[in-house]
């Protein structure tokens, strides 16, 4: 596990200490070690986490004549497999380290490389030969990868802040990726929140050369067949979870796992227990809020399973962590669950350098309540618009906010309001923050002219359209694969680990248990309103009950009481009409507005409050990065 950056055909009279500057906006990625490669026109640096062959697996990697260089993020889980099969085919070995298997299949498959590798990587080579740089994302896009190319030349890393410190990278905020931040909590790929800088896709790969780009998927979910008795999809999930889980053991460092007290993480933990000699280390966050806390479901879990268990509670006065912890992000996203992620990440830093986690499991498994939602509006549509449009909000808006997490009155809200978006974007509208009718309030005459013929959910209609012939429900877990796991989901986790330099694994991402649960029938999924059913068929008699047969809790954080307790001075020095008349973008009127009604607890505005936090918070590490 590391990070990676580097550029090519960059007219700097001293590239050297640009590349240095990079690399070390990284060094949280990898403590262990720094590597580099600098022969014009290409230079490439990586920090190192290590975690498979201590002594020798040092990047840079080469190959045997000197024409092919790596840097590499991430793990290759198969590698020793493929490193028997590449020395059959005549290629010889120096280090027991996965990047050497990655360059030698490179150099003998190509770009069809990656068809070969079952891991989490971004990967970037450069051929001296053909005088082409080479990226790649994993298939599922759990680690990042950044680029910005103007036509001449070339800049990439693992994190937004490492191009950053290379001073031809612009500045200047994309209107569009700042109007999708502020309805879904973070900006789908290819965007980012800076005009000209790009996420490479999951499942991608891209070339430089001669200062023209060419990008192509290399991967998407298939549509198999699967078998037609359940029992042999519950016996083939059960195999492969087995196998997932046994692939990301494969480690020299001590190991662990995240314990949320879920059927998710709880199914890792059961694994592990299985595979592992010596106990398993777990790590649990809760909070004081009973109606917040898992602590209890997962202490549960670690008492079945005799884990080494840590747990700690997350207390409200974070206002100094969240000004430290949204530089890590790079970019604007946010979701609250960001904080016991970094903090778990933290606690179990200290004990293991490698996690594994449950991250994955909804979407694969249908188990957020918007995909229920979604079934129930099916019912819910045939009521007459102006009912739904109007007088059901309106009656809604009557009624204050409950304390608790959830609740009859709290769900109703959030399904009154999602009902009323456009059908199209079927459950998506549950998964969005900001409606048309807040942005009309909230946006200056300018911001709302340059987004004029953009709409925040055009990259969810376009993955709705690009999974058009599947059932409706996988079709939705297509759209949530897509943007909300690899942008958000598995953004946070990359961001708060590697914050705390602990590398996490997430093996129900395992690209095969991904292929098998979209093409499953629905009913295996999600039925009469129990979701994950066949996850939970496969683990019956394993868990602990209370577990099994536990609602979706979801982590995150009681925010909306933090907002209005030790939060309350941040975010008021924050969202001052000062501060939000000099970005320009918004009216301070309307903020002003929604602190007062959050505050009178009238409204709970802590979605819309928290995100125009981030934004602010982004915006002052901004001018204060390297390159500045």
């Amino acid at each position: 596990m590391c990070g990676i950056c580097g550029f090519v055909h960059s007219p700097l009279p001293e590239p050297s200490p640009v590349l240095q500057r990079m690399c070390h906006t990284l060094v949280h990625r990898g403590p262990d070690d720094e590597g580099y490669y600098a022969a014009a026109p290409a230079h490439l640096a990586m920090r190192r986490l290590s975690i498979i062959d201590l002594d020798t697996g040092q990047q840079p990697m080469t190959n045997e004549d000197g024409t092919l260089w790596l840097v590499f993020n991430g793990e290759i889980y198969n590698y020793r497999e493929l490193r028997g099969r590449l020395q059959q085919l005549g290629h010889t070995f120096t280090t027991q380290s996965d990047s050497e298997v990655i360059i030698h299949a490179y150099e003998q498959y190509g770009p069809d490389c990656l068809h070969h590798f079952n891991g989490m990587f971004a990967i970037a080579i450069w051929d001296e030969t053909r005088q082409t740089l080479f990226l790649a994302r994993d298939r599922i896009g759990i680690k990042p990868l950044y680029y910005w190319c103007d036509g001449q030349q070339f800049v990439f890393g693992s994190e937004l802040p490492a191009l950053l410190a290379h001073p031809l990278v612009p500045r200047q905020v994309d209107c569009v990726a700042l109007d999708q931040f502020l309805t879904l909590e973070y900006i789908p790929a290819p965007r980012t929140i800076l005009a000209g800088v790009a996420k490479l896709p999951a499942g991608t790969w891209l070339t430089f050369h001669d200062g023209r780009l060419h990008q192509e998927t290399y991967w998407d979910v298939p549509e198999v067949p699967v078998p037609s008795d359940p029992m042999a999809c519950q016996e083939q999930l059960a195999e492969l979870l087995e196998d997932a889980v046994r692939l990301r053991l494969v480690s020299d460092v001590p190991l662990g796992a995240f314990l949320s007290g879920g059927i998710d993480s709880s199914t890792v933990v059961a694994q592990m227990s299985r595979l592992m000699t010596e106990p398993v280390w777990t790590f649990s966050m809760g909070f004081a809020d009973e109606t917040y806390n898992e602590l209890g479901d997962a202490a549960a879990v670690a008492t079945h399973f005799a884990t080494h268990h840590h747990a700690q509670v997350l207390h409200p006065d974070i206002a100094d962590l969240a000004v430290q912890l949204i530089p890590h992000l790079g970019e604007p996203l946010a979701d609250f669950s960001i904080f016991p992620t970094y903090l778990v990440s933290k606690m179990a830093r200290e004990h293991v350098t490698v996690v594994l986690s449950g991250d994955g499991g909804d979407e694969l498994f249908a188990g957020y309540d918007s995909y229920i939602a979604q079934q129930m509006d099916r019912y819910y549509r045939w009521l007459p618009t102006s009912w739904r449009q109007k007088r059901i909000p309106g009656l809604l808006d009557w009624l204050r906010p409950q304390p608790a997490k959830k609740g009859i009155i709290n769900k109703s809200k959030r399904f009154a309001e999602g009902a009323a978006l456009p059908a199209e974007w079927q459950h998506t509208r549950w998964m969005m923050f900001m409606a048309a009718s807040d942005k009309a309030r909230l946006y200056q005459p300018d911001l709302r002219k340059q987004l004029e013929g953009c709409a925040a959910a055009d990259p969810l209609v376009a993955a709705f359209h690009q999974a058009a012939g599947r059932d409706p429900l996988a079709q939705q877990q297509y759209v949530d694969l897509k943007t909300y796991l690899a942008e958000n989901i598995l953004t946070k986790v990359d961001r708060a680990s590697m914050a705390a330099s602990l590398e996490a694994r997430v093996p129900l991402l395992d690209y095969r248990i991904v292929t098998l649960a979209l093409n499953l029938p629905p009913y295996l999924k999600l039925a009469g309103g129990q979701t994950k059913r066949i996850l939970r068929q496969v683990m019956q008699g394993q868990l602990p009950h209370r577990v099994l047969h536990k609602p979706k809790q979801g982590f995150s954080i009681p925010l909306k009481h933090w907002l209005n307790g030790p939060l309350r001075p941040l975010m008021l020095d924050l969202l001052t009409p000062e501060t939000i008349r000099r970005r320009g973008y918004f009216q301070p009127q309307t903020v002003s507005h929604w602190l007062t009604e959050h505050q009178s607890g009238r409204v709970n505005h802590s979605h819309r409050l928290w995100a125009l936090m981030v934004l602010e918070l982004w915006h002052s590490t901004l001018n204060h990065s390297p390159a500045h």
